[in-house]
């Protein structure tokens, strides 16, 4: 029988520390339903975990003031700080303080709601804390309404899991439209509770088995063109997730893929997310030394189109 605990919605401006003999599970619901799937399936996963051992923060994305990001690296330098003032420092502190992660994300017309990607826009700022984030446990679950439409959310998902620096330890597909209909059969809940025990002790497995990338894991792919077929039948695919690029042929009546790292991984190694930030502030540098050979490009095409803008109001 689990135990009820209050849960603690994060609110602008404040923070509060937690006993140190607790540890905290920050769910980050990216709907803006309340008391919607989202919500209740972080709340079901909390559940799951050990009561006297954990505490649960809430954060509600679209409760939150995240603008799009400026594209200007100032946070990749100096103090590593956004220029914006909005409500990013609120979820980066809270996600620093943390001790595990969880997300949930509806899916809207074959994705993630917006809040999610909009706030995965901003992650150049996720650098500032990579030694506190790398190798924190985090999960997530793309919840859809109708079976086999979740799109490509759960790719979002995982992304989101991998870009914030995070050891991604597990991710499930939940349906549901109506709010509380994922938990009228066992199965959100057993996929809750994969997850909860993910967190604490490893990685996630769904139920059954699918062809993953042998490099991150993933399982969403490409499908790339190729100028002649391979004598083994094999095609040519590119992990969506971590990029790397390999092979899928079916052999012995299963699919096998085959994958190598690419060039220029992301989030493979913590080795790999230090080398792409020292490859972002180089492209800064790398951008004031070209500077008037990339003008001379932009400028061919600056006085082309009209643009269609809301009235007294100007970028």
């Amino acid at each position: 029988m689990h135990t009820f605990k209050p849960y603690e919605w994060m609110q602008a401006g404040t923070l509060t520390g937690g006993d140190d003999k607790v540890k905290t599970l920050l769910g980050i619901v990216a709907s803006p339903r309340k008391y919607g799937n989202c919500e209740l399936f972080l709340k079901e996963l909390y559940l799951n975990l050990p009561q006297d051992a954990w505490s649960l923060r809430l954060i509600r994305l679209s409760e939150l003031n995240i603008q799009p990001c400026l594209g200007c690296y100032q946070c990749l330098f100096g103090e590593m700080k956004c220029v914006q003032r909005d409500d990013l420092q609120l979820f980066l502190d809270a996600l620093v303080s943390a001790d595990a992660v969880a997300v949930a994300v509806p899916t809207y017309f074959l994705g993630a709601n917006a809040s999610l990607k909009r706030l995965l826009d901003r992650g150049l700022s996720f650098y500032a804390h990579l030694n506190t984030l790398w190798g924190k446990p985090a999960v997530g679950a793309a919840i859809a309404g109708v079976p086999g439409l979740e799109g490509y959310t759960k790719l979002i998902v995982d992304s989101f899991l991998k870009l914030t620096l995070t050891d991604h330890r597990g991710s499930e597909v939940v349906y549901g439209a109506l709010p509380g209909e994922i938990f009228l059969d066992g199965v959100a809940k057993a996929a809750a509770a994969r997850l909860a025990e993910a967190l604490c002790g490893g990685g996630s497995e769904e139920a059954g088995s699918a062809p993953r990338c042998p490099v991150c894991g993933g399982d969403t792919f490409r499908f790339l063109p190729e100028t002649s077929p391979r004598p083994d039948g094999a095609v040519a695919v590119r992990c969506m997730l971590c990029s790397s690029a390999g092979t899928l042929k079916a052999a012995d009546g299963r699919i096998q893929i085959s994958t190598r790292p690419s060039e220029h991984p992301l989030f493979l190694t913590r080795e790999d997310a230090e080398r792409h930030l020292e490859w972002l502030r180089g492209m800064k540098e790398a951008f004031f030394v070209r500077h008037k050979e990339l003008k001379a490009v932009v400028q061919a095409y600056t006085a082309i189109g009209e643009w269609i803008r809301p009235e007294n109001r100007t970028r």
